[in-house]
């Protein structure tokens, strides 16, 4: 995707870049250099200097499309097109800048934010223990190793935002041929969100549990319950994940880009053999096959149930950390909506056709 339709080319290291990230935290923590909990114990001051900084790259983006002439599909209204950005895929050698702030720093920052919590509870908790007389480390095989005293529920979201982290970067290459990346242009909208609200406000379940354990009031769920949703976790996360490789590798397949990765994990029916689709008369292809064949959109099924199960973990003593659930569900029944009546107005009859072969929308049978 780009200006006048070429095709751009996608530098997509971002698996590899991740596991340096974790080699490197590692190492820092481990020697004393940098201790983790530090993260939580700043957010205050962490987000202001996002909140700031994403305004001021706002500003630079959107005076330079000007001064570049890469400016797309603007309003003439100054407010709006500051809102909706002027260029659509900026570039800095070679960097997509749109790309990189939606993959390598959102999802980085709100794993790191879950991590810290989870070693900032794991240090309180150890501390108490040495103090109580209590071990604090087991033999193993000769190593002496630490007992990992963060409760279930932290562990919970740390392994949540791992696997969500982990999948944009495992995928990247199908990132170029989402809608945020080919249509949206890269204005506050983007900016904002990417630096500073995603980070910041899909943590909240992450720091209440924190808030709570170190009030002495730690969250705690019967067995039962926290493997239920461990499950449901891991169950959704399978297919969300598969659902999305499935049609961006479909997609890339018909472009002939697609390049086969051994990305950790690639997961059963990610690809699809010979998938059937229903070949529309603009030319185009909609995929009819795998998870596609099941619901329209059934990813965002999987999401839901994600976001629902992060909320869940933290029972019902607030309704702050279910913000996120209820967000994000008002922003796909909008999105859904609308590509609904987009699709309507490009495909005709087509689309029609295509709904009485997959008529369910979210769940099969029921909606």
């Amino acid at each position: 995707p780009s200006l006048n339709n070429q095709q751009l080319v996608y530098n997509c290291n971002g698996i590899s870049s991740w596991y340096l990230d974790l080699v490197l935290l590692f190492v820092v923590h481990y020697n004393g250099i940098w201790n983790l909990g530090d993260i939580v114990d700043n957010m205050g001051a962490i987000m202001m200097v996002s909140v700031i900084w994403s305004n001021v790259v706002s500003v630079i983006t959107y005076a330079a499309a000007f001064v570049t002439k890469t400016c797309h599909r603007m309003s003439g209204n100054h407010f709006y097109d500051f809102f909706m950005g002027a260029p659509l895929n900026p570039r800095f050698c070679g960097i997509d800048l749109k790309m990189w702030s939606e993959i390598r720093i959102p999802w980085k920052i709100l794993f790191l934010v879950s991590l810290s919590a989870a070693v900032k509870e794991h240090d309180v908790n150890a501390a108490a223990a040495v103090a109580k007389g209590l071990p604090t480390t087991f033999d193993f095989m000769g190593m002496e190793l630490p007992i990992i005293m963060t409760s279930a529920p932290l562990l919970f979201m740390l392994l949540a935002h791992t696997l969500y982290v982990n999948a944009c970067m495992k995928g990247e290459e199908c990132i170029p041929t989402t809608w945020d990346i080919f249509y949206e242009k890269w204005g506050w909208m983007l900016i904002y969100w990417n630096l500073s609200g995603v980070p910041f406000s899909y943590c909240y379940s992450t720091v209440y549990l924190l808030n709570k354990s170190l009030d002495g009031e730690a969250v705690v769920h019967p067995k039962w319950y926290q493997t239920a949703l461990f499950g449901a976790l891991l169950l959704a996360y399978y297919v969300w994940d598969t659902a999305n490789s499935q049609k961006n590798r479909f997609r890339m397949q018909e472009r002939g880009t697609y390049v086969e990765r051994n990305t950790f994990p690639q997961l059963p029916w990610g690809t699809l053999e010979n998938p059937t689709y229903l070949k529309t008369k603009r030319g185009t292809k909609l995929l009819t096959g795998g998870w596609w064949g099941i619901a329209r959109k059934i990813h965002y099924t999987a999401d839901l149930v994600m976001a629902l199960s992060w909320g869940l973990v933290t029972g019902t003593g607030s309704g702050i950390p279910y913000f996120y659930f209820f967000f994000f569900t008002t922003v796909l029944i909008h999105r859904v909506s609308r590509d609904i009546e987009l699709c309507k107005e490009k495909y005709g009859k087509d689309w029609d056709d295509y709904c009485k072969i997959v008529p369910y929308i979210f769940v099969p049978g029921i909606f």
